[in-house]
């Protein structure tokens, strides 16, 4: 970090939880990232995606204890 945002992370540390908080919102804000309603969007999306898929024969499941399994093969 440069010596300005060190000092304003010091002045900002210092600030109350709950106005730190509101800080951080508007700093997120500032990026133009998607909003929590856009990103709850694209997530129902991707799960009714998922679910065609699986209910139309398109991808198979592999149970839990495979997958984990595989895994620690893998990294063991």
């Amino acid at each position: 970090m440069s010596t300005v945002a060190d000092k304003v992370f010091d002045e900002v540390f210092d600030l109350p939880a709950d106005e730190r908080i509101g800080l951080v919102d508007r700093l997120l804000a500032s990026l133009n990232l998607p909003a929590q309603p856009d990103i709850d969007r694209l997530w129902m999306e991707e799960a009714e995606r998922r679910v065609s898929e699986i209910e139309g024969g398109a991808v198979a499941l592999v149970p839990g204890g495979d997958v984990f399994d595989k895994i620690r093969r893998k990294y063991a």
